[in-house]
């Protein structure tokens, strides 16, 4: 395979204005898979029912399962991390064989794995609502919701590892097409569903599931017919046993670290339900929609830092590596910033779309109010850890995370929120969660880049 496969060769030419190039799609990736909730949740509260009660009885059910749905395919999600760093590195390397193996065994291993989790979510799914606290009134909407959800899991699993894959080959673009595609599909779904068969949250999930086939369908076919490394052909689909090994050992503490933030959040969810007020949840579902913009702005740095390092730390250029660690904090405390204060300036006004009851949008703006400010906190701990999974290191990050973020806000929830049961208080573990994370993440990124130097120094 030729070089000139490869979509985008991120190891020579200007830094930054390839790393703008390449995380603007990202972004706007980022924003359309947040769209596929925001739509649910506008159309679930403005109309999922014939009263203001029933409208914001299917809100917070479709809120309730977020954190949850999140628990169980993040661990999945992870793996595709695994794949996405193998590709960077061996495009770096120009091991372009070892790129086919890479892709071909992890289309095996997507759709295993997103059969499980949907025959798995299709059982437990009021189980585990329940045991989250859910609302009786709310738990008989959620079940379906989730239910219909998982449906679509083995084409959102497959479209995230292709996604991932392309990300890393230096291709943005494609799977910010195909997601538009989807989200167009997913908004039409919505409505029709909810205005013309009067399904609430049920309908909505459906349309989900369905968006998530189109998006996985059109990528798919793109990869099949392209040309190059990363090009999917079905003669070679199987599992390789050495790139599996690896996509594990990388992405699987990756997949862990998710499940334990998601589990933090389970907590913080259940914590919220507990306070008996529908209106509190409906208006945190709404909120944290809201600010999932936020943080899919700073994540897309996440995987600018992850590929950017991967692939020339592949090409053995520190220089760039270490230019682009400093970059990309840089860029994720500007954008954060931006985007948080202009969440919180018109936050009235965006909680409107979801919903106009008053309490729903008190309860919104406390939500807002902290995390708004201080969301690209979370920046620079998403790139501080894609920077160490750009070197291939992916136990220290999930370290961290489990004992500065997961364990922490564990701790928080039963002793500072436990003596102060206020939103405020609960809120606060987000963002004091992220300094303690980031900051320990920053600090293994300089030592491992310094132990990487002193290794290829002693190459040569």
């Amino acid at each position: 395979m030729a070089a000139s496969k490869v979509k985008r060769n991120l190891t020579d030419g200007p830094l930054l204005p390839k790393m703008i190039l390449f995380t603007l799609p990202l972004i706007a990736t980022a924003f359309l898979q947040q769209l596929f909730n925001t739509a649910d949740t506008v159309v679930v509260g403005q109309w999922g029912g014939n009263t203001p009660a029933e409208r914001e009885t299917a809100l917070a059910a479709v809120g309730s399962c977020g954190a949850l749905i999140n628990l169980i395919v993040n661990l999945f999600f992870g793996l595709s991390v695994g794949a996405g760093v193998c590709v960077a590195h061996d495009i770096g390397a120009k091991q372009y064989r070892d790129v086919k193996r890479t892709v071909h065994t992890s289309v095996i291993v997507s759709l295993f794995f997103g059969a499980l989790l949907t025959v798995f979510g299709l059982c437990m799914a009021r189980p585990l609502l329940a045991m989250m606290k859910t609302d009786p009134t709310v738990l008989d909407e959620a079940v379906p919701y989730m239910m219909a959800y998982f449906c679509g899991m083995p084409a959102n699993i497959l479209y995230n590892y292709c996604a991932s894959i392309l990300r890393s080959s230096g291709d943005t673009t494609r799977p910010l097409i195909f997601l538009s595609a989807a989200g167009v599909a997913n908004v039409g779904l919505n409505l029709v569903m909810v205005l013309v068969f009067g399904l609430g949250a049920l309908g909505v999930g459906i349309a989900t599931a369905a968006s998530h086939w189109v998006a996985c369908v059109l990528i798919l076919i793109y990869m099949m017919r392209m040309d190059g490394p990363c090009k999917i052909e079905l003669r070679e689909l199987r599992v390789y046993p050495e790139k599996l090994k690896k996509i594990i050992v990388i992405g699987l503490p990756a997949g862990l670290q998710g499940t334990l933030f998601s589990f933090s959040n389970v907590l913080i969810q259940s914590s919220i339900n507990g306070f008996g007020n529908v209106a509190f949840v409906a208006g945190n579902t709404a909120a944290s929609n809201i600010d999932s913009y936020i943080y899919a702005s700073q994540n897309a740095l996440y995987h600018t830092a992850l590929t950017f390092v991967g692939q020339n730390l592949g090409a053995k250029k520190l220089d760039r590596v270490k230019r682009s660690i400093l970059l990309s904090a840089c860029v994720v405390t500007v954008v954060g910033l931006s985007v948080g204060c202009l969440a919180l300036l018109f936050g009235r006004p965006l909680l409107s779309i979801f919903t106009d009851g008053t309490a729903v949008i008190d309860a919104g703006m406390i939500r807002l109010s902290i995390m708004g400010v201080t969301y690209f906190l979370c920046g620079l701990m998403e790139v501080g850890c894609g920077v160490m999974r750009g070197f291939g290191k992916s136990l220290p990050p999930m370290i961290v995370s489990l004992v500065g973020s997961c364990l922490f806000r564990i701790v928080w929830i039963y002793t500072i929120f436990a003596a102060f049961p206020t939103p405020f208080m609960l809120y606060l573990s987000y963002p004091i969660s992220w300094i303690l994370t980031a900051g320990t993440h920053f600090l293994f990124c300089g030592l491992t880049y310094r132990k990487i130097k002193q290794h290829i120094a002693n190459e040569s």
